[in-house]
């Protein structure tokens, strides 16, 4: 595990992409360090101390799922968000909730190889133009420049490298092609249907059938320069990298340190009154039935090898409009002993997010704006006015929360958009008048159907 903040850093960090939502924020801050403790634990007792898990309880649109993901990548662990109405018993046709396991050690995998390419990343780097200045004097340019002892030796001098590097950057020889080999692999149907007909299987048929004749080979491919140096890079970093140690830690951070999201559960809750009875309430309860060994924690065989989810963090969300967390089977209950209620929006909320976080939607829209070199600049009072017409929308339709805010925004901004890369104004200041003529559409519209989305 990377992070090794306090609970208050932790909260800090949130608060700085995530308004409000102060306990949920403390809930998890205190998950993450607990999971800090009990690496520093020794002795027998560090595998007896398991993971709390979180039930987060609120609206749509109020920061359920950006607050685990947030966490996930502060605490530099691996992360997936699973709907948990996708989920169905054994027997019934559609996913197995073990799959949310071997999602878990997919992105576990690619996290700890992401981390190994940068490590190697420069040594990929050298060995790529090394391999590169060898094909152009290949094609014919005899050194381009460099000193003559390159010319003999694979590895090029610290001062070749330089004057090589130097005229790639100035793009001279952009307008070459060269030939590089790279792997064919043409294995589009077999990887299609192993992701989900045959995932219980635990079988990489993918490795299964790359030794058969045929299935494995190069061939050769023209590319120019950048596009070659790229290619070359990448099979580079592929020798330098050890994927069967990259296997092993990866499903170490997965049992160690994954974080499984569960959205949607209370679509998988059996609605008060129809306990007992037949319909789709059988198969939500046996869902939760199938989710309960697993989050109480076993072992779920993959094509990397056994995962034991004893100590992986499961936090789950939910609305409950419909039903309430009583409704969930009492042992899937026991299993996440802290429960957080997220308040919803209110106006002032809506103008913080508009303008406190570090991604917020504006700061997002004045960036792609900009690209087309258009200024755009909104009045503290403009943003006041979106916030409480969008807060005006939520509360005459249905309430999405925060997410109102990308509609309004894209009706407010759409001939803006539209227009911008005509070259047009240079500089537009968005105030109350502008608002409130864009979107006076949207208020008055009694029906408002056609822009909800």
């Amino acid at each position: 595990m990377r992070s090794s903040l306090t609970p208050r850093e932790i909260v800090a960090e949130l608060d700085r992409y995530i308004v409000g939502q102060t306990n949920a924020k403390r809930a998890v801050a205190i998950a993450l360090r607990n999971r800090w403790r009990r690496q520093q634990v020794t002795g027998e007792l560090k595998d007896d101390i398991t993971p709390k898990n979180i039930i987060l309880i609120g609206p749509t649109g109020v920061g359920k799922t950006e607050i685990a993901r947030r966490l996930a990548k502060l605490a530099g662990s691996p992360f997936v968000k699973v709907e948990a109405s996708k989920f169905t018993e054994v027997g019934y046709v559609g996913r197995d909730v073990e799959s949310m396991v071997r999602d878990l050690v997919e992105a576990s995998i690619a996290l700890v190889r992401d981390e190994e390419l940068a490590r190697v990343k420069q040594r990929a780097a050298e060995a790529a133009e090394d391999r590169l200045h060898e094909l152009l004097k290949g094609a014919g340019g005899r050194g381009f420049g460099l000193s003559s002892s390159s010319s003999a030796a694979p590895r090029l001098t610290d001062g070749d490298r330089e004057k090589f590097r130097a005229q790639l950057d100035a793009g001279t020889f952009d307008d070459q092609s060269v030939e590089v080999e790279v792997q064919d692999s043409n294995l589009m149907f077999v990887r299609n249907f192993s992701g989900q007909g045959l995932e219980e299987l635990g079988v990489n048929l993918q490795d299964l059938f790359k030794g058969f004749p045929g299935q494995s080979r190069t061939r050769k491919r023209k590319a120019n320069v950048p596009e070659a140096l790229k290619l070359l890079e990448a099979e580079e970093s592929a020798k330098l990298i050890d994927q069967d140690r990259v296997n092993r830690d990866a499903l170490k951070r997965a049992e160690s340190d994954g974080i499984i999201f569960l959205d949607e559960i209370d679509k998988i809750a059996s609605r008060e009154g129809t306990k007992g009875g037949g319909g789709p309430d059988v198969s939500r309860e046996g869902v939760q039935r199938d989710l309960l060994p697993i989050v109480e924690g076993s072992t779920v065989t993959t094509k990397y090898g056994p995962v034991k989810t004893d100590h992986v963090l499961f936090i789950a969300a939910g609305a409950f409009h419909v039903s309430r967390p009583s409704d969930l089977i009492p042992e899937l209950q026991g299993r996440f002993p802290i429960r957080v209620e997220l308040e919803a929006l209110s106006g002032d909320d809506l103008v913080r997010i508009l303008k406190e976080p570090k991604n917020s939607l504006l700061k997002q829209y004045t960036a792609l704006l900009a690209v087309e070199g258009v200024a755009l600049t909104v009045t503290d009072e403009a943003i006041a006015e979106l916030a409480r017409l969008a807060q005006q929308v939520n509360e005459r339709a249905q309430n999405i929360g925060a997410r109102r805010l990308h509609t309004v925004l894209e009706r407010l901004l759409d001939d803006l958009s539209f227009t911008a890369g005509d070259g047009g104004r240079a500089a537009v200041t968005i105030d109350v008048p502008f608002v409130r003529e864009k979107l006076a559409d949207l208020v008055k519209d009694e029906d408002l159907s056609r822009y909800i989305l």
